[in-house]
């Protein structure tokens, strides 16, 4: 059984398992499915904003996408959500995109 089939095999069990479902957006990357990926951030992301790991991801992939205001857009949203989890981590990587792509 490959990567995709088994998360989703997983998800049938625990269909809201944000860890589950930025694993599979991941694995949609990896083979081209970039939006299908991006269904999957934007909805983990709209059910739990404070689900900072995918906020790069999705910003990278909008990037790639062509879609620069909304990746500038969602780096910003994701340097915010990281700031009230205290993430020092994952908001220097967000900063680090967002500057890259605006400077």
């Amino acid at each position: 059984m490959d990567r995709i089939e088994k998360i989703h095999e997983l998800l049938q069990k625990m269909p809201g398992d944000n860890f589950l479902r930025h694993a599979l957006a991941l694995e949609y990357i990896k083979i081209g499915k970039d939006d299908e990926a991006k269904v999957l951030f934007e909805a983990i992301l709209n059910d739990t904003p404070g689900y900072t790991g995918s906020y790069y991801h999705l910003g990278k992939l909008l990037e790639r996408m062509g879609e620069t205001q909304n990746a500038i857009a969602c780096y910003e949203k994701g340097m915010e959500e990281s700031k009230k989890a205290n993430e020092q981590h994952t908001y220097n990587e967000l900063q680090a995109a967002y500057e890259d792509l605006v400077y």
